[in-house]
């Protein structure tokens, strides 16, 4: 059986390889490669796109939730509540401002944060809350929202795996104070390198945003606050630029993939014994991964590297049992969802261009390792 890799940036890249040269040329010609029109124009799509009037071009998915917590004034001694199942970065950076990573435990299906354990966690230290849109799918916004609300805290939606996916006709990234964006190349709009994005309603806040951005200088070398280099390439703002008018289709293509693998495992004799992705109901998911849980998820991943099939654990351990975060003073069992998900989740090939016949191979391994 051929090999069937986790992800193959070849197949997107292969139709569009003239148009993306063409945009890197275009940008080497002009000689204007930090900031510029290219970063101009990408912001003001992606602004349309999510449906807010602001969004700010940075360096990465990590720095857009680092500048966010800045901008907010997030200090030290503050806590920050965040799901203990995520990307490292949403901690990691709650740690980075000096503020306490306030974590609770997630939803047993969607693996997205748990409204009501993070509405109970809000103490008066309490300055946001991070929502993870977990593997293309937004988490439940509303009773986070007026939990926050409630408590006069912010929001900062952690949209990083989430562009394009929506909550009840919201865009994931609309619906915060701040939503932050990745373009790691694995995402389903992914530049040539890292990336990232930060969208906002509030005015004060993308200037603020913008100023740390660039070390805090207004005008340049006169600095207003002590910022960082989170800006974005024009070079990476081209290729995304490129790629933007068909991140509809591909995310389009994955439901379908989604779909199919549904229908698949359903039908297989491994039925009983592979939980398949939660959908919420109003939610739509962009699948920035499919992950499936099954028991002896070592020995089946194992099974399917043997056979050339490519999968990856997002994510193998939960933050409370993360070295570096010892010092918070949580134990296993803590979390016991989060700690659960974490032993048996693997993500499985999901692409837009993956084909009938390499999904069919993909139950098939699975069913026989099981």
């Amino acid at each position: 059986m051929p090999s069937i890799p986790l992800l193959d940036l070849q197949g997107q890249y292969r139709p569009l390889r003239d148009e993306l040269l063409a945009a890197i040329a275009r940008v080497c010609d002009s000689q204007r490669f930090i900031g510029g029109p290219e970063v101009d124009a990408f912001e003001r799509e992606l602004a349309a796109l999510v449906g807010v009037p602001h969004a700010v071009g940075l360096s990465s998915g990590t720095d857009a939730l680092l500048v966010a917590l800045m901008a907010l004034g997030v200090r030290p001694g503050d806590e920050v509540i965040v799901p203990t199942f995520s990307f490292f970065a949403t901690a990691g950076c709650v740690s980075r401002v000096g503020a306490i990573p306030k974590l609770v435990d997630i939803d047993s299906g969607t693996c997205n944060i748990d409204p009501s354990r993070a509405a109970a966690a809000i103490t008066p230290r309490t300055r946001a809350i991070i929502p993870v849109h977990l593997y293309g799918q937004c988490a439940d916004m509303d009773p986070i929202i007026a939990a926050a609300h409630a408590a006069g805290i912010t929001v900062i939606e952690d949209a990083a795996q989430s562009i394009g996916a929506t909550y009840h006709g919201r865009q994931a990234g609309s619906m915060g104070t701040a939503g932050c964006f990745s373009f790691f190349p694995s995402k389903n709009l992914g530049a040539f390198g890292d990336g990232g994005l930060l969208t906002t309603h509030d005015e004060r806040l993308a200037h603020e945003v913008r100023l740390l951005r660039n070390h805090g200088a207004e005008p340049r070398y006169f600095h207003k606050r002590i910022g960082g280099n989170f800006r974005l390439d024009a070079l990476q703002a081209a290729v995304l630029r490129v790629k933007l008018p068909h991140l509809a289709s591909w995310s389009e293509a994955r439901r379908r993939n989604a779909d199919r693998y549904d229908r698949l495992f359903r039908e297989s004799a491994a039925a009983d014994r592979v939980v398949l992705p939660a959908r919420a109901p109003g939610c739509s998911h962009i699948f920035n991964q499919y992950t499936i849980r099954v028991a002896n998820r070592d020995a089946v991943r194992a099974k399917l590297d043997a056979s050339g099939i490519g999968t990856e654990i997002y994510y193998p351990v939960p933050f409370h049992l993360q070295e570096c975060f010892a010092a918070l003073g949580y134990r296993p069992g803590d979390f016991p969802v989060a700690e659960k998900v974490a032993a048996e989740t693997i993500a499985l090939p999901i692409y837009a261009e993956l084909t009938d016949l390499q999904q069919e191979q993909v139950v098939a391994a699975i069913t026989a390792a099981l």
